[in-house]
């Protein structure tokens, strides 16, 4: 199936679900064994089957079915949250005196959660301010699990080159973990591209109408987490006895799904990141529309990037598919249909004139979410970011003068002349 057909098709048949041609919501937290054998084997993880919907759930394996079909991978873990996918991602593979190397222009709450909350569990992270693939290896040591970069940063845009960082991270052992929230599988498939694992939060485009939390792991299958001694001894929580499941090993058992298993059987059993059901079908209902969304978001977002970069008030944009951004290449290499619904800017006047131009504004709400249908604007430097200090700010790209404009799926010549006329205001 091409991928509009996935997005209807993918993960579902109404054969299993009692004909039911839309997914059913499945609000149970338990499900009957049958017997007792079935029961056993399912807790020895030598069947298929649910047994307690923080584990897993029909609605939620649907999804993650269509998730997986969609970004090329073995398999994929729905969770409640990104941050959620987030933790568990690195939770994997991640333990106390482990490090994590990753870009520095990252998501201000995945920085906050890197940097202070894993740094109390004793799994440190390096940031790296540059953006060639040299700057990322320079600071992998033995200690380091994972790379791990967002493409299409939020809120900074910058475009970091996944196949060469994928290079630098294969050569050391390590794989490359790489959030597509923005682009979405639409615009870009980074698993193509040599990423084992892919981060959604599902919250935003996936779902793309404000109205699901959730997050999304899926995983490549092309990571060969046991295949030399040095990777043996990197991530023994995958190639080593289990202890919590009788003495399994995953990658023998499961061999290239085993990240994804262990995903859910261990980290998942145990911390309870699990998504609601309810979610997970709001989420699969906005995902059937997701190509339509994400193109109309990219042509009105490159129209109004063009505008502002025009306009007198304005210091600069940041938006990777305009012939002047230094990710023009890059993007178009990696997200050739689009860049998706974010834009960047600099307001002339900082913080006073951007508290007039917010205020001013009639039709994008004033809110931190990102990737609704409806158009949002954000202040990162007094909301996303405002728990980072001046110096992690400047260093993921965040000044006063910062606005970040998530474009809706609004006529954009209202969205052009309510922006002109709250510009205008706020310059006086």
């Amino acid at each position: 199936m091409k991928f509009d057909t996935k997005l209807l098709h993918a993960g579902h048949n109404p054969k299993e679900h009692n004909m039911c041609i839309n997914p059913p919501i499945y609000p149970t937290t338990a499900f009957d064994f049958d017997d007792v054998q079935r029961g056993a084997d399912l807790f020895d993880l030598k069947c298929e089957g649910d047994i307690y919907t923080r584990l897993s759930n029909p609605t939620n394996t649907i999804l993650e079915k269509r998730l997986a079909e969609l970004e090329g991978g073995v398999g994929a873990l729905v969770v409640s949250s990104g941050m959620a996918a987030v933790t568990c991602a690195i939770f994997n593979i991640a333990k106390a005196g482990d490090e994590i190397v990753a870009s520095s222009t990252l998501y201000g709450g995945t920085c906050n959660l890197f940097g202070f909350s894993f740094k109390k569990l004793g799994i440190n992270t390096k940031f790296v301010q540059g953006e060639n693939p040299e700057d990322f290896e320079k600071e992998i040591t033995d200690k380091t699990r994972c790379i791990y970069i967002e493409l299409l940063s939020n809120p900074a845009l910058n475009v970091l080159d996944i196949e060469k960082l994928a290079e630098v991270a294969h050569k050391h052992d390590i794989p490359l973990i790489v959030d597509n929230t923005i682009p979405t599988p639409y615009l870009c498939n980074p698993i193509k591209y040599g990423a084992d694992i892919v981060i959604h939060s599902t919250t935003k485009y996936i779902s793309g109408h404000g109205n699901a939390m959730g997050g999304a792991i899926i995983d490549s299958g092309n990571f060969d987490w046991g295949s030399t001694n040095k990777r043996k001894e990197k991530f023994p929580e995958l190639t080593s006895p289990d202890e919590s499941y009788h003495g399994i090993v995953y990658t023998d058992t499961f061999k290239e799904s085993a990240y994804i298993i262990k995903a859910r059987a261990q980290i998942l059993r145990d911390y309870g990141f699990c998504s609601s059901p309810f979610n997970s079908y709001l989420t699969l209902t906005g995902l059937e529309t997701l190509s339509l969304r994400m193109q109309r978001h990219c042509e009105s977002a490159l129209k109004i990037a063009e505008h502002l970069e025009q306009h007198p008030c304005i210091n600069w944009v940041n938006y990777p598919m305009l012939k002047s951004s230094k990710y023009y290449e890059l993007a178009q290499k990696y997200t050739p249909k689009g860049c998706s619904s974010i834009i960047g800017f600099g307001l002339k006047g900082g913080a006073k004139a951007g508290e007039k131009f917010i205020n001013s504004l009639t039709i994008p709400i004033h809110t931190t979410n990102i990737g609704d249908s409806r158009s949002i604007i954000t202040y990162p430097y007094l909301t996303t970011h405002r728990q980072l200090s001046e110096e992690q700010m400047k260093a993921c790209g965040i000044g006063d003068d910062f606005m970040r404009l998530s474009v809706g799926l609004e006529d954009v010549e209202d969205l052009i002349e309510d922006i002109d006329k709250a510009i205008k205001l706020s310059q006086e």
